[in-house]
C-alpha cells in the first residue's frame, strides 16, 4: 500500500510549485519584439 505521507507530500509540493508560478507578475507579460531588455537567445538577426 501506497504510504499517505508521501502522497501527500509529494502532491502538496507540486500543488506549492503550481500556486507559486501562477503568482508570478510577468506571467501574463509579453515583450515587445524591439525591446532592448528581451533576451537574444535564439532570435536571428535582422537583415
Amino acid at each position: 500500500m501506497i504510504d499517505n505521507f508521501a502522497l501527500g507530500l509529494s502532491h502538496g509540493l507540486l500543488l506549492l510549485a503550481a500556486w507559486l508560478l501562477l503568482r508570478r507578475d510577468d506571467l501574463d507579460v509579453e515583450p515587445r519584439a524591439d525591446d532592448p531588455a528581451m533576451p537574444t537567445r535564439g532570435r536571428r538577426p535582422r537583415a
